[in-house]
């Protein structure tokens, strides 16, 4: 099955990658933000991806923050798609809220080490692997490179949050986790512990990023619990953890998964989904990216295609101009960049791969006359089609200087068109956009519908 690894569109800024999330600004107040398929483990990435890790993520994020909506505003405007939805901007509390209700996981490994005190909460003696804790505690890290315990009193004299912040998250923390764990137990599952991220939008305590997902949370079946606490079935992202350290060599940890551990993580994501829910995640097979793109188009959020005219100068602004009026003319996204091919074309490269990575359609139109490197240069990085349209002043330029826009070297494709309504008109067909198919295909027929009147009309001007 396909996986949606990165996300990349020339209409949208594009703010943050995360591990997992990818984010792009839609206006002022607004982002959208795309949950890939990647996998992150002991703060990193893997190579190898997962399939409908993503869709889970977003789409049980997306349930559980429309159920708890009476408990903490968030920042859901609205779901795009499975994989991406739009929010609120919100300025982030770079603490995150743990919060645990079984000995286990990071928390049993420091236990059985001799640790008995976690972000300040104390734990008493005698615990064993699995155990249910006297109340929920709250055990929260900061957000930094490496995720840090800090205490509630740290959090406050290294400014963090207000002590009054503070303590709102810690009880809205404790109500999610107490409406999480009263939904669960109806479906035969423990929420064993989890995480919650606050931002602030319009000064209220908004709850983002995620929640009750595999990834943030750790979810056991009860029924596994009632036959050995200490040995239930992971039914969440520690089953990828425990088997990057039962491999582990010489303190080296696996940077990717094997087929068969990847295909049981994507069936325990859509297991967990269905369960959590009581339906199916309805993904479609095929291409996510596919998916993505024909969801943020009928969103209105990008236009269906795209076309990227470079210029090697400044100077060329005016010719771009022309070109930009009449790309517009048919409703596809105009990207106007200066790059030069002589002068830093090692920048190329590094463009080259956010217009190859989007999502939707594109094109590039090159914009260079005298000694013209940047188509060349251009094709040679884009797997887009690309177009030469030199700025000729006049015959003589046009005449001197062609043959460097002609003259490509091999393997590098680079059409090159006169005139900036030519070349524009070019750019968009090669887009192949149903839409402006059927619509070239309705003024072509219109074209010879005319000339065949002009010729009976001049046949009949013509006739004694």
């Amino acid at each position: 099955m396909d996986c949606l690894v990165k996300v990349a569109t020339p209409q949208l800024e594009k703010l943050h990658t995360g591990k997992v999330r990818d984010s792009f600004r839609v206006d002022a107040t607004t982002r959208l933000i795309v949950v890939t398929d990647r996998i992150s483990a002991f703060d990193r990435v893997l190579r190898t991806p997962v399939p409908s890790k993503g869709a889970v993520l977003s789409s049980l994020s997306a349930f559980w923050f429309e159920a708890t909506r009476d408990v903490v505003q968030n920042h859901v405007v609205r779901v795009i798609d499975p994989q991406a939805m739009l929010v609120r901007e919100a300025t982030p509390i770079r603490i995150e809220m743990v919060v645990r209700g079984y000995l286990t996981g990071s928390m049993w490994r420091g236990y059985e080490k001799g640790k008995r005190v976690f972000s300040g909460a104390r734990v008493p003696d005698g615990l064993k692997k699995g155990d249910k804790l006297a109340t929920p505690l709250v055990t929260p890290t900061t957000k930094e490179d490496s995720d840090r315990e800090i205490t509630p009193e740290q959090i406050v004299s290294e400014g963090w949050a207000e002590e009054s912040r503070y303590a709102e998250m810690q009880r809205v923390s404790l109500e999610l986790f107490r409406r999480g764990t009263d939904a669960l137990a109806r479906r035969e599952m423990l929420l064993v512990d989890t995480k919650y991220e606050f931002g602030i939008i319009d000064g209220k305590l908004t709850l983002i990023d995620e929640i009750h997902t595999p990834d943030s949370s750790r979810f056991w079946s009860v029924a596994d619990y009632a036959r050995d606490p200490s040995a239930c079935l992971d039914l969440d992202k520690e089953y990828v953890r425990r088997w990057l350290i039962d491999h582990t060599e010489g303190g080296k940890v696996p940077d990717a998964l094997p087929e068969d551990v990847i295909a049981e993580t994507s069936r325990l994501y859509l297991s967990l989904y269905q369960r959590v829910t009581g339906s199916p995640l309805n993904v479609t097979d095929g291409d996510p990216r596919q998916r993505l793109y024909a969801n943020l188009v009928r969103a209105g959020i990008i236009r269906d295609g795209y076309v990227a005219v470079f210029m090697g100068s400044p100077v060329d602004l005016p010719h771009c101009q022309k070109l930009k009026e009449a790309i517009l003319h048919f409703g596809v996204a105009v990207d106007l960049r200066v790059v030069s091919a002589h002068k830093n074309g090692e920048d190329i490269a590094a463009l080259a791969e956010e217009y190859n990575l989007a999502v939707e359609p594109g094109a590039a139109i090159a914009v260079a006359g005298l000694s013209n490197g940047l188509g060349g240069a251009l094709a040679a990085n884009l797997g887009l089609p690309v177009i030469n349209c030199p700025p000729f002043k006049d015959q003589t330029d046009f005449l001197v200087n062609i043959n460097s826009s002609l003259a490509m070297p091999s393997k590098v494709a680079a059409a090159t068109v006169v005139g900036a309504d030519a070349a524009a008109l070019a750019a968009v067909r090669s887009l192949n956009l149903r839409r402006l198919r059927d619509q070239f295909v309705q003024e072509i027929v219109e074209v010879k519908a005319r000339l065949r009147e002009d010729d009976q009309r001049i046949r009949r001007m013509q006739s004694p």
